[in-house]
């Protein structure tokens, strides 16, 4: 893939593969096990330069995205991430994500500002929508924000789950519903209703539940649950206007980038799996043989998907980029989940016993995977295909209003 890319961008790369391998990973083990927040791993983002993947040039960022004609970079950017360790990687996608949003929505004071916090001050960004409304084994209260607008700003109570690096982002967008719980993901009203609010995580009225999280994978992402106390938020931190997100369908820039720290995972179990069989001299045996072949095919063809997508939205074919991504989206879970079947059937039992970096590869991607169902994203598809009503966004059932 270092073909495809100009000079400066495959150094680019090359950078953030020995950043990854030389630090992130060796840093792995430990923040799963704590399941602590990977605030080294953040200043050596800022150290090499590479905190600010999608903001543009003018601003100190990269300026990579579906609007600077190179987004294919920040995907393998993403990748090399997720090769090292699939929860960091989480949490440089909520700040490459809150960072395209401000970028294209934001208002030219908002990008100045944060993007010299950025810069300068490596200051980490998130997204956060999440609000489902059915609750974990023994959760009692339910999930969902509420919002009161002032004049001067809003007011919001509630709480919101699945905050991906709650434990160390300095700012996060939030994107909540005027009318009601369900934040974008979950909303049932207009698009309208549904607004994106820059809130300053030194806030006092802010509140961080770390019990709430206690995944099998994903640990380091420290998605917590985060409490909002009557947490005011000045109007001058709306990013956007009212019904931006839905209208624009900007989850559909979104969802490839996950598609890329899947695809980080599967490369890791590749190489797990080619070394094993070197040094326990199996490259004899008929079916590893067919096994890490299919693992080979599986890559490629998740590359080709991202490299298919990335020049569909660099080209301008932005219809065509939003459905692909969905295409992409359900073809490389299946193919990154088999690579680690492949992998597991290579090694044996042995690679699913800590510290084996296999075993750790295995629960994230298992656990990240369910991100999106895979049976709604397929379902999404064939509704497209048949003329129905869809959501090409967050791919919800037939009784979801149309965004």
């Amino acid at each position: 893939m270092l073909t495809q890319l100009s000079p400066n961008k495959q150094k680019l790369l090359v950078r953030m593969r020995e950043l990854a391998q030389a630090e992130f990973f060796p840093r792995a083990t430990q923040y799963d096990v704590s399941a602590a927040f990977p605030k080294e791993n953040v200043k050596a983002l800022q150290r090499a330069g590479l905190l600010a993947p999608t903001l543009a040039n003018q601003y100190g960022g990269l300026g990579l995205g579906h609007h600077k004609g190179d987004i294919f970079t920040h995907w393998m950017l993403t990748k090399e991430i997720g090769k090292a360790d699939m929860a960091f990687a989480r949490i440089w996608e909520g700040q490459a994500n809150a960072l395209l949003l401000i970028d294209n929505l934001g208002a030219e004071a908002q990008k100045e500002r944060w993007g010299r916090g950025v810069v300068e001050n490596g200051e980490l960004w998130s997204v956060w929508s999440g609000e489902p409304q059915s609750k974990k084994p023994g959760q009692k209260k339910a999930i969902g924000t509420t919002v009161q607008e002032l004049p001067n700003g809003y007011i919001i109570n509630g709480s919101k789950v699945f905050c991906s690096g709650a434990a160390g982002v300095d700012r996060a967008i939030l994107l909540v519903n005027t009318e009601g719980t369900g934040a974008a993901r979950h909303a049932t009203q207009s698009p309208e209703t549904v607004i994106m609010l820059a809130c300053d995580m030194s806030d006092e009225s802010i509140q961080l539940d770390d019990a709430w999280w206690n995944p099998m994978g994903m640990r380091a992402s420290t998605s917590w649950r985060v409490l909002f106390n009557n947490t005011f938020i000045p109007k001058e931190n709306l990013i956007g206007k009212a019904g931006d997100f839905l209208s624009g369908e900007w989850q559909t820039r979104f969802t490839p980038q996950y598609m890329a720290s899947f695809l980080g995972g599967a490369e890791h179990a590749y190489d797990y799996a080619l070394n094993y069989i070197h040094t326990q001299k199996k490259g004899h045996d008929a079916y590893i043989q067919h096994r890490i072949a299919k693992m080979s095919i599986n890559i490629r063809t998740a590359n080709l998907w991202l490299r298919h997508v990335a020049t569909l939205w660099e080209s301008g074919d932005i219809k065509a980029a939003k459905l692909e991504g969905s295409y992409a989206r359900y073809l490389i879970e299946q193919l990154v989940m088999e690579c680690l079947t492949h992998a597991i059937h290579i090694c044996g039992a042995r690679c699913l016993i800590r510290p084996s970096s296999l075993e750790r590869v295995y629960r994230d991607a298992s656990f990240y995977a369910r991100h999106d169902n895979d049976d709604q994203v397929l379902a999404m598809i064939g509704k497209n295909l048949l003329g129905e009503t869809h959501d090409i966004s967050f791919f919800k059932d037939s009784s979801s209003p149309k965004q």
